[in-house]
């Protein structure tokens, strides 16, 4: 795989959309980048003819798609290549998957579109123009990056218009040689087919098609689906259940030794000394390295040393035999309570960034007339780990100038970009294999992990090593869900109306460390994600005021699932419910007269309550509304309590995500999401004492079992909408759902994750 350069102009280009609003006066009027051809050529074999950038027939008509995205459980490897088949008429069986090459065409443009800091309900030329900016800059960077519930969104259109650019060059190759008209013909499984009844299989045209123009491309009507929103079977279930799927530890190139790490203990620590040649006389070990210069600031990584042995078992026993002598740092003495002490303070001095106003906030707060009640509440979430089921591995090889790297990476693109840099070769001589990841979470969009196997490899003359973290490696160094704090304040009249709503919290930037991490941006300005899941919220108080103070994080920060939606969700949705109980309404009802304007979202609460009907005798029902990655999301959780401990039975999810393109995945990534939210909502927390997290293994990080798992019963609702995403919408609302039941058994009101009584 060929890699891209990296420049200034790149770092222009999103320096300037972050700095200026995307308004790059000039470049901004030249036409889009087009994403149907690449200018690598798509990797094909057996003679296979490829037609366009995504799609290559060869003669026994099979299909080779590209596939630029990385599939970790989500199912893209099945729905991406609907999106062809649908448009290029053959059956889902006979499409096959080839890593795509790095090329702009593959680009993520959706997951950049969609962090720009607008409200849902804005609408108007400001919105309108810098969408259409930021998407012209998205197609110029080109960031191959699974991430943000982003996939099927982004290749609704590209991969239909490849598929259908195919297909029409198909056609035309058939009528030419039949010396008829085009639109004599039609497509069928694989075959363009004459009016008279005349056949020829796509695999007989491919090589004449190769010269033929598509004409005008026509996309199918979704009257005419037949693979689009209809369930098919995962592809990579069968692979998964005989053992044949490939992950990156399962990386085996010949003469592969293996790397187990040493890394500070303490957050932004340093190597002081390290005694080695106790450990060179262990069996098996050949090497120590020290990757520490490889990395950049503020990665889960940090600094530290690799131990290269014979077998893993080997290089993990000498490891930890391996006397480093660490500098502690500045951040020796960081602790979880002094953070949240930090965001207190700030939040007193400080007003924040307004990511979103309505109405006349200052009015409500300097007229005591009309206000019956004020509801204040602080609400805090803890540091989160990942834990993907995977540990992070990476496997390197740098010889003869080039480094050839094997990777279960959410960004391609960085893999090779990091690989190059560490391994002292330019990116066209970085050969990258992206293998199925065993969990990402948003863990894997960062590349600490290849910095530190190319620093070994590079090391090693020549021979391919497979570095592997342990449990407690993985768990100590990752790029952390930010800690998080938010306040809320609200008032009332007399009749149980909202007057004002203002809510402002404090964080670190997600956003700040990772482009700084991975593209050298200086951190700055507002970050959407730290804000999103508040600003963004579809209820209809007249006046409101969303803040957000950023705080410099000295804790590595990273996306995980949801990103801000998965603490925000559950700030906002259980504040929500305090006014309801405040104005002595019904939560239900009380939402439903804040949707008078919001149709959809009104259809989802109600289809999830009627689904989830009354609650047995001594449980509860509680609700959570939320709208993240343009899907909106309702759910019931059906909870007890039992002296301390609080179980949920069943979870009852609408989901409002526009159009399905394979219903089947749809309920798999609702109930994956629904019992990842219900680990960090029931256990999920990561601490700092003394500048080390305390948290090492599932011991004292515990996640769901499968007997605490709830029954989740998915609603797909209709409709003709654009897709939008389903990978993290379904985690933020579990939180508050199963707060708000705790709160009808109880009367306890749980302000902090994890939820605890």
């Amino acid at each position: 795989m060929h890699g891209v350069k990296t420049g200034s102009r790149r770092r222009f280009i999103f320096g300037g959309v972050a700095a200026v609003g995307a308004l790059v006066v000039g470049w901004g009027v030249m036409p889009a980048r087009q994403r149907l051809n690449a200018s690598h050529p798509l990797p094909v074999s057996d003679g296979a003819v490829a037609l366009n950038g995504w799609v290559a027939v060869g003669a026994d008509g099979m299909v080779t798609v590209a596939m630029p995205r990385s599939e970790m459980g989500q199912g893209v490897h099945t729905a991406l290549p609907m999106l062809v088949a649908e448009e290029l008429d053959v059956p889902l069986a006979s499409v096959r998957l080839v890593q795509s090459p790095i090329d702009k065409i593959f680009g993520n443009i959706a997951m950049l579109k969609d962090g720009l800091p607008f409200h849902p309900d804005d609408s108007g030329n400001l919105k309108a123009a810098v969408s259409w900016t930021v998407g012209k800059v998205a197609r110029e960077l080109g960031l191959i990056i699974t991430g943000g519930s982003s996939s099927v969104k982004d290749a609704w259109q590209p991969m239909r218009e490849a598929g259908a650019s195919a297909r029409a060059m198909l056609v035309a190759a058939a009528a030419r040689q039949w010396n008829v008209g085009v639109a004599a013909c039609c497509t069928e499984d694989g075959f363009v087919i004459h009016a008279d009844g005349r056949r020829l299989a796509y695999g007989a045209l491919a090589t004449a098609a190769a010269t033929s123009e598509p004409g005008e491309i026509r996309l199918k009507s979704p009257k005419d689906f037949k693979l689009i929103g209809h369930a098919q079977p995962r592809r990579d279930t069968p692979s998964k259940v005989n053992g044949t799927a490939a992950f990156g530890i399962d990386a085996r190139p010949a003469g592969m030794v293996y790397a187990a790490v040493r890394m500070s203990p303490v957050i932004g620590g340093t190597v002081a000394s390290v005694k080695q040649d106790a450990v060179l006389k262990m069996p098996g070990v050949l090497r120590v390295v020290d990757f520490s210069s490889a990395l950049p600031e503020k990665t889960g990584a940090g600094a530290g040393v690799a131990v290269v042995a014979s077998t893993w078992w080997q290089a993990r026993q000498a490891a930890l035999a391996l006397e480093v002598q660490w500098n502690a740092g500045a951040q020796a003495g960081l602790s979880s309570a002094a953070i949240y002490a930090d965001f207190a303070a700030r939040l007193d001095a400080e007003s924040g960034h307004a990511y979103y106003k309505a109405g006349d906030m200052d009015a409500v707060e300097g007229k005591a007339a009309g206000v019956a009640k004020t509801v204040k509440a602080e609400y805090r979430a803890p540091y989160l780990a990942h834990a993907a089921m995977e540990p992070v591995n990476c496997t390197a090889q740098v010889k003869d100038g080039k480094v050839y790297l094997w990777a279960p990476t959410q960004s391609p693109g960085f893999a090779v970009e990091t690989a190059a840099k560490v391994g002292g070769v330019s990116t066209d001589n970085v050969v990258l294999v992206v293998t199925m990841l065993g969990g990402g979470f948003g863990r894997r969009l960062d590349v600490d992990m290849v910095a530190q196997v190319v620093a070994v490899a590079k090391a090693s003359a020549g021979v391919p090593v497979q570095m592997i973290w342990s449990r407690e490696d993985d768990m100590t160094h990752d790029v952390y869900r930010p800690a998080a704090l938010a306040r809320f304040n609200a008032s009332l009249d007399a009749a149980g109306n909202v007057l004002g709503y203002d809510n402002k919290s404090a964080s670190g930037s997600v956003s700040h460390q990772f482009m700084k991490r991975n593209l050298g941006l200086p951190p700055g300005g507002p970050d959407k994600t730290t804000a999103e899941g508040e600003f963004d919220m579809q209820y209809e108080f007249p006046n409101q005021r969303i803040a957000h103070v950023i705080v410099d994080s000295p804790v590595p920060l990273g996306y995980w699932r949801s990103v801000g939606h998965s603490h925000n969700a559950f700030f906002k949705e259980s504040f929500v419910d305090e006014l309801a109980h405040a104005a002595g309404k019904d939560s239900v009802e009380f939402r439903r007269g804040l949707l008078k304007r919001h149709p959809r979202h009104l259809a989802v609460l109600n289809a999830a309550v009627a689904k989830a009907g009354a609650a047995p005798e001594g449980r509860a029902h509680g609700v959570a509304l939320h709208q993240s990655f343009g899907t909106i999301v309702a759910q019931v959780a059906e909870v007890s309590v039992e002296g301390t401990e609080i179980k949920v039975h069943r979870v009852v999810c609408a989901v409002d995500c526009g159009i399905a393109v394979n219903p089947n995945i749809i309920a798999q990534q609702v109930e994956s999401a629904v019992v990842f939210g219900l680990s960090a909502a029931l256990f999920g927390a990561v601490t700092i004492k003394d500048g080390k997290v305390e948290q090492s293994n599932f011991g004292d990080y515990p996640v769901l079992r499968m007997n605490q798992a709830p029954e989740v019963e998915t609603i797909i609702m209709p409709s003709a909408e654009h897709p939008e995403g389903m990978g993290e919408p379904a985690t933020p609302p579990i939180a508050p759902a199963v707060a708000n039941a705790v709160f009808k058994l109880t009367g306890k009101r749980l302000r902090s994750l994890p939820l605890t009584l």
